[in-house]
């Protein structure tokens, strides 16, 4: 079930987001980027504000949080900001409903085109959005150490 996120979530999201950034992170960056107790509050107020503007989508397996997605307008442009999943919950299907509540959002909203960064080396997630119809930004191919990704959103009124 994919549903708009609510401030009880933030605990769950935020121990998710954790989790899932852990498994790609872990022998490319310093723990202490993306696993110390300053990255965890700047991490936890993130989501708050995420979940406060409505921009968080959950998917819940079995009653319990399974993965989650944020978007939002960046310089005009819609972005894909975050989407994890479970690690434990890999290959289920829960990554692919919540790209595609995602992608219906932006459609009805009128968005045509999307962006995205992906870390260089979380590979398992280059391919997920490339077989979700993202390419490789020809304009910004990089951001740091992120690829940029760009989906023409189907079906977009243009």
């Amino acid at each position: 079930m994919i549903r708009p996120a609510v401030p009880e979530d933030l605990d769950a999201i935020t121990a998710l987001h954790a989790e899932a950034r852990a498994t790609y992170y872990r022998g490319h960056i310093p723990d202490e980027a993306f696993d110390s107790p300053a990255e965890h509050a700047r991490t936890r107020a993130g989501w708050a504000a995420a979940i406060e503007r409505g921009a968080v989508l959950c998917a819940e397996q079995d009653g319990a949080l399974a993965g989650v997605a944020a978007s939002r307008a960046i310089d005009g442009v819609m972005t894909l900001t975050q989407l994890h999943v479970d690690p434990a919950l890999w290959r289920a299907g829960i990554g692919t409903a919540l790209h595609r509540a995602c992608v219906e959002g932006w459609r009805g909203a009128g968005v045509a085109t999307a962006r995205l960064e992906v870390f260089e080396h979380n590979r398992r997630a280059q391919d997920f959005y490339t077989a979700h119809g993202w390419t490789p930004d020809p304009d910004e191919p990089l951001s740091g150490n992120h690829l940029v990704m760009r989906l023409t959103v189907p079906g977009a009124a243009e």
